[in-house]
């Protein structure tokens, strides 16, 4: 489910009717000492992070004035919540509050239809007082009953002439859920003022992954659940994906840094949920910390494998590279190598990498990526289904210590090498890039590169051209990426493929 900042979802309320407290978010401390001038008074000073228990955290926070204000926001912008910074607060107006109550809608995936929660009591720690807590089952077409949102609140002791704004606030909930496709929307707590007013005082919400395609007015960057704001490197990915619709492609970073008595962050590419959640867990085994999870299955692209590693290896710090899935896969599994290896080869890895290509051709591939791969610096290796994740895992750990042992430094990210001739050679343009050709090789050598292109090339002179078609050339890129490949297996500096990757560098 796509998440929504407290901010944004206070926004989607007012637009509903819904009052909340005056204020403004901030990413520096002069902003949120500005915004606290213009607001005047007590403030309330609040991480915009996706979680909950932002209080417990440290993570909501008062000032009596500007200054403090802007102190608390520099204290708060250096925070991390998990492993990734907090990059906003949200500065508001302290109310007055007389009295609290926790309202939620969501989908109940048991019932399959929404349900309304609603507890006497908001504030932290709602999820220790369950028992506390009143469903309220809403029809699709009309949402909450009102007689059963009164006779919860005839339960409080909240004033008994508030109770009508109280119950037109509560059922609006669920026309802001159903408007926006949201898959919950919380408001804990919904308040009342000594002067009779009602607030929303927090708010989350998250969206529908299937329906944000219909909300643009949203600003949601990427479709998937995430546990903190995309990275720049997951937007990047987000956009590999959605530009290629061969196969999945799933990156999520998960640590910056290995804890204390870690042995080293990994780079890490699965192909396969299952398989690739065993890979990990046997990984973490070994006593390494997983920097990204990265999923490409489905029968992918070699360029999305391609693109997948160089995001990856976008990381620094990282000891090794370890890509291992189901084991079982029905997908060709050299077009994966053909990827893996061209990224390892443009990046001149270092570091060492184990990868498990089980599944079809699993023999083919591993010899393309070993034989690819053999003259870089670092050590790479394949294996198939027969090994296992824990095998390789092992495996992995001593190839690391060696590496170490040998001297070889953390992973630094660094440009993608490329032919001299990328530039003043002959181009022709594919989807997502281009393929050159190397304008000095002789005749010899063209020859057997248009026998390694899957007919896509053929002699003409001395170089090499399009056997086919543009339209049909330009979406070849795997058949291409697997002729460079094979042709610098052969020794031959023939083709290059130049394979776009948008923001990488």
């Amino acid at each position: 489910m796509a998440r929504l900042h407290e901010y944004q979802g206070k926004e989607l309320l007012r637009e509903a009717g819904f009052q909340t407290p005056r204020g403004g978010v901030a990413d520096t401390p002069g902003g949120a000492r500005a915004i606290a001038e213009r607001l005047g008074g007590r403030v309330v000073v609040k991480i915009q992070a996706w979680t909950t228990g932002r209080k417990a955290m440290g993570g909501v926070r008062f000032a009596d004035d500007p200054d403090q204000a802007g102190h608390i926001a520099a204290e708060l912008l250096a925070m991390k919540v998990g492993n990734f910074p907090v990059e906003q607060v949200l500065i508001e107006e302290c109310i007055d509050i007389q009295d609290e109550l926790f309202v939620s809608l969501s989908i109940n995936e048991r019932e399959r239809r929404p349900m309304l929660l609603l507890a006497a009591t908001g504030g932290s720690g709602i999820e220790d007082r369950a028992e506390q807590v009143q469903p309220i089952a809403c029809p699709l077409d009309t949402g909450p009953r009102e007689e059963e949102v009164r006779s919860f609140l005839a339960s409080t002791p909240i004033d008994a002439a508030l109770h009508e704004k109280l119950c037109s606030s509560i059922c609006s909930v669920f026309a802001v859920a159903r408007r926006h496709e949201a898959r919950s929307v919380e408001i804990n707590p919904l308040v009342t003022t000594p002067d009779g007013r009602v607030v929303a005082a927090d708010c989350r919400m998250t969206i529908d992954d299937y329906a944000v395609f219909r909300h643009s007015e949203l600003g949601i960057e990427i479709a998937r659940e995430l546990d903190h704001p995309p990275t720049q490197l997951e937007r990047i990915a987000y956009k590999v994906e959605q530009a290629d619709h061969r196969g999945t492609f799933y990156f999520a970073q998960l640590n910056t840094e290995p804890p204390a008595g870690s042995r080293g962050l990994v780079g890490f590419h699965g192909a396969g949920g299952g398989g690739s959640m065993m890979s990990m867990d046997a990984i973490v085994a070994e006593g390494f910390t997983i920097a990204n999870f990265t999923d490409t299955s489905g029968n992918p692209s070699a360029g999305k494998v391609y693109r997948a590693a160089r995001i990856i290896l976008s990381q620094p710090g990282l000891c090794g590279y370890f890509g291992s899935g189901s084991g079982v896969a029905s997908q060709e599994q050299f077009w994966s190598a053909y990827g893996l290896a061209k990224a390892f080869w443009e990046l001149n890895l270092s570091i060492p990498a184990v990868i498990r290509l089980g599944g079809n051709s699993e023999d083919r591939a591993v010899d393309i990526l070993e034989g690819a791969c053999a003259d870089l610096p670092a050590i790479v290796e394949g294996y198939r289904k027969d090994d296992s994740p824990r095998e390789i895992a092992r495996r992995f750990g001593e190839l690391v210590d060696a590496s170490r042992e040998a001297g070889v430094e953390a992973w630094k990210p660094r440009r993608a090498r490329m032919p001299e001739y990328v530039g003043p050679g002959r181009s022709y343009e594919i989807n997502g890039g281009r393929v050159w050709i190397n304008p000095a090789m002789d005749s010899a050598s063209a020859t057997r590169a248009a026998e390694l292109s899957n007919g896509l090339l053929r002699v003409q002179g001395e170089t090499l051209v399009p056997a086919v078609d543009a339209e049909e050339f330009a979406k070849r890129d795997s058949e291409l990426i697997g002729c460079e490949v094979e042709c610098r297996r052969g020794g031959l500096d023939a083709v290059f493929v130049e394979l776009d990757i948008e923001g990488l560098e």
